[in-house]
């Protein structure tokens, strides 16, 4: 690590490098405190989240699904739902929703609120300088928040067939007839699922052995009956060799338990992770330390090896989720202007997230999958949602919800939901673990009826049930015997 002067007086208490969702969050809060707040960001405001990311693709999934109840019509009693699919229109509603979205995140928003916006290419110069534009602005702290993007593996033929990611899908007007979608996690079984629906003979590779890797096998295997259902063909255990272009014909090659694979596709779409945003802007010839994953080294209160540069969201990880980038924000725009005399630190333990697929899955805490590889010890109370009234009126009676919970305790460890509205759903156990509430407290809760949500409080009630003091039946059984006079 290199050193440098410290300058005498600063121009800004926090310069800010990025404009989505942690940058924003961190400039939010940095300027609420009456500090002097730069905010540089070199392309759009809002980030990958507004433009590229989240609202885009949950506007598409829900076009997708609109999609899908109009083929199930019949299910509900209607005769001859039918529709057509306007691709054009549908993503020119997607922009619409960006477009609703975007003064929420915009530099006329940020600059009412006191942040000096400037738009251009950042440059770290030293610990407490950035150049931008040509001029040079020095400050206390610096809080990196420069996100990441798709990764593009090294595929031969890849550039000659041409493809999309996450970010350039949105330019397409016109639906690929033959959609291949290489990845099998959240990104690529969500856009997989949604395209699906709205028209695309979709076929999903993965080198990993199931989707959905990082859940549980019955999560990725309720996702992937689903897919198959719905006419989606997932290749697992595919290992890309490379693509081609032959008389106009795009055609993957992979290998599969030794033998070739071919499948001829109209457009690609590269769904297989994302890359933090570390080259070009000076942490080069900073020497800033990386994580193996390519991510900027933090701790806990999101400190760099320098410690007044800050790092937050993507760039950091190691959760890509824009909750998360909020989250840390928190902590890295706090920790700046305390300037080391305090340092908040950030816990993980209670971390949720959603794929948006049909099912939906959520989870907070651990899976069973990793409780096992750690060596936590463990018990499994599950309630199917097949058993649910609102689910059953709403024609959506499937998935679980499995809580996972410290041994002969409610102390909830963590819990997966699969089904209808997973995401919503998930959120009670967040707010019960965040505050150390237990399974009893749940099922102390009223619930209305009926909604989905009462499927919260009736696993609680199979915990709790589960756990009945079987072996004083009998004596009770004979005090109210003995209560009828018999």
């Amino acid at each position: 690590m290199k050193s440098f002067k410290k300058p005498r007086k600063f121009d800004a208490n926090v310069v800010v490098i990025g404009g989505g969702s942690a940058g924003l969050v961190a400039a939010i809060i940095a300027v609420g405190a009456k500090a002097k707040t730069v905010l540089i960001e070199k392309h759009k405001m809002g980030g990958d989240c507004l433009n590229t990311g989240c609202v885009p693709s949950k506007s598409l999934l829900r076009s997708g699904k609109i999609m899908s109840y109009i083929r199930r019509g019949k299910e509900y009693g209607i005769d001859d739902a039918t529709g057509t699919v306007n691709f054009a229109e549908v993503m020119e509603r997607v922009q619409g929703v960006i477009k609703t979205i975007e003064p929420h995140d915009s530099i006329e928003r940020f600059t009412s609120l006191g942040v000096e916006c400037v738009t251009g290419d950042a440059r770290i110069t030293s610990p407490y300088s950035v150049e931008v534009n040509g001029k040079t602005i020095t400050t206390r702290s610096i809080i990196l928040a420069s996100g990441a993007r798709p990764l593009v593996p090294p595929i031969p033929g890849l550039d000659e067939v041409g493809y999309l990611t996450s970010d350039t899908v949105w330019s397409l007007r016109e639906l690929p007839k033959r959609l291949l979608v290489v990845g099998g996690g959240p990104i690529g079984c969500e856009l997989a699922q949604a395209f699906n629906n709205l028209g695309a003979r979709v076929t999903q590779v993965d080198m990993a052995p199931r989707i959905m890797p990082r859940e549980d096998p019955e999560v990725s295997a309720a996702v992937a009956e689903r897919f198959a259902s719905d006419g989606i063909e997932v290749l697992t255990d595919h290992k890309l060799v490379r693509f081609e272009k032959a008389d106009g014909i795009k055609v993957m090659e992979a290998e599969h338990q030794g033998e070739t694979v071919r499948v001829e596709f109209d457009q690609v779409l590269l769904a297989i992770g994302r890359k933090a945003n570390v080259e070009g802007f000076g942490l080069e010839e900073l020497e800033m330390p990386l994580t193996p994953q390519g991510t900027v080294q933090i701790n806990s209160a999101m400190q760099t090896a320098y410690p007044n540069i800050y790092a937050c969201g993507d760039v950091a990880g190691p959760y890509q989720f824009t909750h998360m980038a909020s989250f840390q924000a928190f902590f890295a725009s706090i920790n700046s202007l305390l300037g080391g005399w305090w340092r908040l630190k950030a816990s993980y333990r209670v971390v949720p997230w959603a794929t948006f697929t049909d099912p939906e899955v959520a989870r907070v805490g651990l899976s069973e999958l990793e409780a096992k590889e750690q060596g936590v010890a463990y018990e499994v109370t599950r309630y199917d949602m097949d058993h649910l009234d609102r689910a059953l009126a709403d024609g959506e009676a499937h998935g679980f919800i499995k809580v996972l919970t410290v041994p002969g305790k409610d102390k909830i460890l963590g819990v997966t939901i699969v089904g209808y509205h997973a995401g919503e759903l998930i959120g009670e156990f967040v707010f019960a673990m965040t505050h150390g509430m237990g399974l009893k407290k749940i099922a102390a809760v009223t619930h209305i009826y009926p909604t989905l949500l009462e499927a919260n409080k009736f696993s609680a009630n199979a915990w709790r049930n589960a756990r009945l003091p079987e072996k004083y039946f009998p004596w009770m059984e004979k005090f109210f015997r003995w209560q009828r006079g018999a």
